[in-house]
């Protein structure tokens, strides 16, 4: 994991931790290097880079500074302005950018942002591209044979232009709605936007696919983003469907790159579920490729017991997105996400893609005739407790041989009858103890054992 950049991007609070500058300087970086690479390669033209941005307030700040370093190198920077994470990654990879940059911390409250950078091919950027950002960040970088203390600037008719690029969210809308395999006519259909990304593109998908749409939190003030809104406030759309007596609901986050469910009786449909339903699916039609699913260390013991009383195989791979889809790639398969709701189906997608997958639910629901509670019939998602405690140090938390010995007693009572998980956030200073176990008493036992170690050895912050 590099200095600035974590699982998902370059995070923190705008204007503490994350400046302007550093977007000006990424900006910089980026729109050199692909020039540079083009007029190493003999091709005498700009390199292009296109931006896309959510809801927050500092989002425009970020969005400007990074079209003023990428058009100071001489690179031409489009701007789709408001819209989703999978939306950049989208047209990065079919309009044939060099490369793509969202604006967004996605589920994080609004005074956070981030700069997630996405390659050529719609994909997260590699580690490789990404130190080298780093590097000149820190005015250390080394590249083509020699030391840069600074990076030549555009000149004369070589000053790079940004350009309007809303038509590339509304093709992103129309590749959406040619994925609908079914009329969604008559189905009452509830959408939590979090005041984020998805408020002017979620509906427009639904209501062309025939659906009665109902929305709510689709109307975003700059500092409203993920506030009792969204896939981590889950309860205000299981609320909302009951009222209305919907017939399912979904809920996206700030940049909508993930979604949870919520059932016609108000129940949370997580991403454990999502995953058992579209490899079901997916293995009924023929179309589970290495007949597995990919997981991370996150999902849930149920899942893996469902899996295998289906004779569908799996795999687990580190928390993100990212690595999902690194697996996905080298191994050929279809479906994987996480727990949270980043759901990737790379036949359709690089990345995860919350209104994508809330199509593909429905599709599975019409496509089997039954209503969303009755897709998991199967699956029994053991009780589990996570808690997040705000460290000093992640490292110092994680090698405490007393923290250490204290996981290691509640894995040694829990047996095959349960797991704890203990881990870094790769976005916050948080280290993230989960357990689960029989009852959500003996999780909460086991969490708060741990947890307590922990404090008590003076890792946990203050602030």
């Amino acid at each position: 994991m590099g200095k600035y950049f974590g699982t998902d991007g370059f995070r923190g609070e705008a204007n503490n931790n994350l400046t302007a500058d550093h977007a000006y300087k990424v900006g910089r970086f980026l729109g050199w290097y692909y020039g540079e690479l083009k007029r190493r390669a003999g091709k005498n033209e700009p390199a292009r880079i296109v931006i896309g941005k959510d809801t927050r307030r500092s989002s425009y700040m970020f969005e400007y500074t990074l079209a003023a370093g990428i058009t100071a190198s001489g690179a031409d920077a489009y701007l789709m302005h408001v819209t989703t994470t999978p939306s950049v990654a989208y047209i990065a990879k079919v309009d044939g950018f060099d490369c793509g940059i969202m604006i967004s911390a996605s589920h994080n409250p609004y005074y956070d942002n981030g700069i997630k950078l996405i390659n050529g091919y719609g994909e997260k950027m590699d580690e490789e591209t990404i130190a080298l950002v780093e590097a000149y960040i820190d005015g250390e970088l080394e590249l083509f044979g020699k030391k840069w203390d600074t990076l030549p600037f555009g000149q004369k008719d070589k000053v790079g232009v940004s350009v309007d690029y809303a038509s590339g969210r509304n093709r992103y809308i129309g590749y959406l709605i040619s994925l609908g395999m079914y009329s969604f006519k008559g189905i009452k259909v509830g959408l939590d936007c979090a005041n984020g990304a998805a408020w002017n593109i979620a509906k427009s998908v639904f209501d062309a696919l025939g659906a009665k749409t109902y929305v709510i939190n689709a109307e975003p003030d700059g500092v409203n983003i993920n506030t009792n809104a969204g896939s981590t406030h889950i309860e205000v759309l299981q609320k909302f469907v009951v009222e209305n007596g919907l017939d399912v609901g979904f809920a996206f986050d700030g940049d909508a790159d993930r979604c949870l469910c919520v059932d016609e009786k108000g129940s949370i449909i997580t991403g454990d579920h999502i995953l058992y339903a579209l490899g079901c699916y997916m293995q009924e039609k023929g179309q589970l490729d290495n007949n597995t699913v990919v997981t991370t260390v996150m999902s849930n013991f149920g899942l893996y017991k469902a899996l295998d009383e289906k004779g569908i195989g799996y795999a687990k791979t580190k928390v993100g997105d990212k690595y999902v889809y690194e697996y996905m790639v080298q191994n050929g398969c279809r479906v994987g996400g996480e727990q949270s709701g980043h759901i990737i189906i790379s036949k359709y997608a690089t990345t995860g893609d919350g209104i994508l997958t809330s199509l593909k639910m429905m599709e599975v629901m019409l496509a089997k005739k039954k209503k969303m509670s009755q897709l998991f019939e199967g699956l029994t998602i053991y009780p589990q407790v996570l808690k997040n405690v705000r460290v000093k140090s992640k490292p110092d938390a994680q090698n405490d041989p007393a923290v250490q010995a204290a996981v290691k007693a509640v894995a040694d009572r829990l047996g095959d009858t349960g797991r704890i998980l203990v881990r870094e956030s790769g976005t916050e200073p948080v280290i993230r103890v989960m357990v689960e176990a029989a009852t959500k008493a003996e999780c909460q036992a086991c969490v708060d054992e741990v947890v307590d170690v922990i404090c008590a050895e003076g890792h946990a912050s203050v602030s």
